[in-house]
């Protein structure tokens, strides 16, 4: 850390030098324009770029097929605009799986194609993005899955259990979607100027889509059990298996509440309130457990996976409420 004294120039301007170092290896010298971004009590100073699009390139010459969709996905998320992908000639089977690896993430086509090079964009603008919007999508987006799923068990709806398994394809978007803001917000405080939203509060943000993420994903998870079920379930199971939902949702619902309220005392006490549901869901699951005994051993495993997973997506709500308590804390 260096530290510099402020000086007053010409009676009323306030001037302070940037150290040497830092000013050469980001080719700052007399005459280049920097900007200047409040947040808080600190004051973010940035060289002044006329580049508007950030690009990258990567080379996928041994690149393919979960590996190079896992690329594809990691450039986009870590925040480039452009990204141009080559290899001495790329394969087919390697532009399918980039066509498709394109397809699945919010604001990206293919730009240009030639024999060793595909360049893909954003064309999304980053400055009409909401991570506010995205979450709360995500939110509806993921108990609408649980409770579907759940509905699918019940009736051993197998249509709307692969309609459950598709629909977290939608999620997964919306989740890169936040990642992709949220770094953005980290590399450069113009993020989160254009956003709107301070940096803290995009990592609650993003901490919490984490969590939706992964009750989307037990969602989809009862979806896949739901399709190897093939007798009807006993009524008392299915009904205690409801209310552990209902139970669940409530803790969702009350923990997102908590983080999207602005005054600090009623966020407080609504992340307290789905902290304390968490604790009384268990045992609820502990009388299910006794219902589960009755079954044959096969039938009572797979619905005990489904009831962990209901579980599971309470204790997501709770990791929530947590985020939630913390973004409702004094700063200091």
């Amino acid at each position: 850390m260096e530290t510099r004294k402020v000086q007053v120039t010409g009676g009323s301007t306030y001037t302070v030098s940037i150290p040497k170092e830092w000013a050469t290896e980001n080719d700052v010298s007399a005459g280049t324009e920097v900007e200047f971004y409040p947040e808080g009590d600190s004051l973010f100073l940035t060289p002044h770029s006329e580049e508007e699009r950030t690009r990258g390139t990567l080379d996928i010459t041994k690149l393919e097929g979960q590996e190079l969709t896992r690329a594809v996905m990691t450039m986009y998320v870590s925040g480039f605009d452009v990204i141009a992908l080559e290899g001495g000639r790329i394969s087919t089977e390697q532009r399918a799986t980039i066509r498709e690896a394109t397809q699945s993430l919010v604001g990206l086509e293919v730009l240009e194609e030639t024999r060793d090079r595909v360049v893909v964009r954003d064309l999304l603008d980053s400055s009409e993005l909401s991570i506010h919007n995205a979450v709360t999508r995500m939110r509806l987006i993921s108990t609408s899955m649980l409770e579907d799923a759940l509905a699918a068990l019940r009736d051993l709806d197998a249509d709307l259990a692969r309609d459950v398994i598709n629909r977290d394809d939608d999620l997964d978007r919306l989740w890169m979607v936040v990642s992709r803001i949220f770094r953005a917000t980290l590399r450069t405080p113009k993020a989160a100027e254009e956003l709107g939203v301070p940096r803290e509060v995009c990592f609650d943000y993003h901490s919490s889509a984490r969590q939706l993420e992964r009750i989307g994903d037990h969602a989809t998870k009862i979806a896949h059990l739901t399709l190897n079920i093939d007798e009807a379930i006993p009524e008392e199971v299915l009904d205690a298996i409801d209310e552990l939902h209902a139970d669940a949702v409530e803790v969702i619902d009350t923990a997102m509440d908590a983080l999207f309220e602005e005054e600090s005392e009623a966020a407080t006490r609504k992340a307290n309130d789905a902290r304390e549901q968490v604790r009384e869901i268990d045992e609820r699951v502990r009388q299910i457990d006794e219902l589960l005994r009755d079954l044959d051993p096969t039938r009572a495993q797979l619905l005990g996976l489904v009831v962990d997973s209901v579980l599971r997506s309470a204790d997501y709500g709770g990791n929530v409420a947590e985020t939630a308590l913390q973004k409702a804390a004094p700063t200091p």
